[in-house]
């Protein structure tokens, strides 16, 4: 019962099996080889056009290259105040951009809103050169607290971004999850909308440790071949990451992977609601948010289940816990089935 997060699940057989078939033979290095052409190819056709794409191991990684590539040390970073780059990845945006600031941005369910990005860029900062300069602006898909941008949503931030002069990152950790359940293709909720360069999330959904930049208009990703190279996420062997991308991606198998991480989310959202726990946001990926009765927190963690408690702001305040219930966060992944699920809400159950 360990719905800690989806970094817990392993990986894919099929990603497994891609590294194995990789592991025959020898191959060009450094991402010359034929795998990471068809990964490139693969991903130009998920997003209908041709993109860049540079491969690294980590989120963190795709993130702070991300922004380093539009973003100048006297720069500043919009992101929600709850995203990802400013409170879990130990300032790596900050240091990989030699120094820019991240300005967390307020906004009910995870999100940043018009409203908020406007102001913040209209806000009668000091002149220069006494003050950052607004450069990027990010935005995560699913958000840190499991919702999703629509494609309207993202088009209208990133309009407001464009006009300031600002690029646009989509930190896309779950982007899989949040696409299943957003109307639109991975196209119209990127690029089509204004996102100019995204991390592209592989790890949480399957792989063992993978990630994408995917540069949409490459007059904003400015030498990240090179700030790969110097981060020291160019890999001599890079065909093992492309391997596992492009099992991942043949025939759909990552929003298969996605999928069965988004039913067993709504399982267990359903579930707790019927048992009197309270969803406190919208289930739009793979995580859920709920407040536990006291009581029914207690049961589950007599019983060895693991999830974390929640105390950010995010949540509307009519939805937030009252008086000694529990705010949680619960998260499934590719690999949680229907019984695991079960098993949890029958603990859930066993309240004195």
């Amino acid at each position: 019962m360990n719905f800690g997060s989806d970094n817990v699940a392993g990986a894919s057989r099929r990603v497994l099996e891609a590294l194995v078939e990789a592991n025959q033979g020898a191959a060009s290095g450094y991402g010359t080889d034929a795998l990471t052409a068809r990964v490139t190819a693969r991903l130009s056709a998920i997003f209908e056009r041709d993109v860049e794409v540079f491969l690294v191991t980590t989120g963190t990684a795709a993130n702070a290259l991300s922004l380093a590539a539009m973003t100048d040390p006297w720069g500043a970073v919009l992101c929600h105040a709850e995203a990802h780059v400013a409170t879990d990845e130990c300032g790596a945006p900050e240091f990989f951009t030699g120094g820019a600031k991240l300005i967390g941005l307020p906004g009910l369910c995870g999100k940043m809103t018009p409203t908020t990005v406007e102001a913040a860029l209209n806000g009668g900062h000091a002149p220069p050169p006494h003050a950052v300069v607004p450069q990027a602006l990010s935005l995560t898909q699913a958000t840190e607290v499991g919702t999703a941008y629509t494609a309207g949503e993202i088009a209208e931030i990133a309009g407001i971004a464009h006009a300031h002069g600002l690029g646009v990152h989509m930190d896309g950790a779950r982007f899989a999850n949040a696409l299943l359940r957003l109307d639109g293709t991975a196209a119209e909720i990127t690029w089509k909308a204004g996102i100019d360069i995204m991390s592209f999330g592989a790890t949480k959904n399957g792989c063992i440790g993978v990630e994408a930049i995917i540069v949409f208009d490459r007059a904003r990703a400015s030498h990240l071949a090179e700030r790969r190279k110097r981060s020291g996420h160019l890999l001599s062997k890079g065909r093992f990451l492309a391997a596992q991308l492009d099992a991942y991606l043949s025939d759909d198998h990552w929003l298969d992977l996605a999928r069965q991480a988004n039913a067993t989310a709504d399982r267990l959202a359903d579930g707790l609601a019927a048992r009197g726990a309270r969803i406190a946001l919208p289930v739009q990926g793979n995580e859920v948010f709920a407040v536990l009765p006291r009581p029914m927190h207690d049961a589950l963690q007599a019983k060895g289940a693991i999830y974390y408690r929640w105390a950010g702001t995010s949540v509307p305040p009519d939805q937030a816990p009252q008086g000694d219930e529990v705010l949680v966060r619960l998260v499934t992944s590719f690999a949680t089935t229907a019984d695991e699920v079960d098993l949890f809400l029958a603990a859930a159950d066993h309240r004195e």
